[in-house]
């Protein structure tokens, strides 16, 4: 998705699939980023994204907008809007919308 999403004109910082929240808020703030993706393929994204968006609050990182994508059960999605995520992209999502989705944020 990294590619794809630098070949759309996107910056994109990938930082690995194993990395604590804590390491991925320190990305954020050191990179000023304006978007954080979660890629869950495990069934953590509800901790993990709640866990994100807290850290990021902490830090007074409101302004970051935080998406998910991968395995994702369409009941989790209004649990994942309603915790502060942007946009959730379960499997399967063309790749045109996550594209103008990214854009509308």
């Amino acid at each position: 998705m990294a590619l794809l999403l630098r070949d759309a004109g996107m910056e994109v910082m990938y930082t690995g699939i194993r990395n604590s929240i804590d390491a991925i808020v320190h990305t954020a703030l050191q990179e000023d980023v304006q978007i954080i993706g979660l890629s869950m393929l495990s069934g953590a994204h509800l901790g993990w994204s709640q866990q994100l968006l807290e850290r990021l609050r902490e830090q007074g990182m409101e302004d970051v907008k935080v998406v998910v994508g991968g395995v994702i059960p369409e009941a989790d999605i209004p649990l994942l809007k309603a915790l502060g995520v942007a946009a959730v992209f379960p499997g399967g999502t063309p790749f045109a919308d996550v594209i103008a989705a990214l854009r509308a944020l």
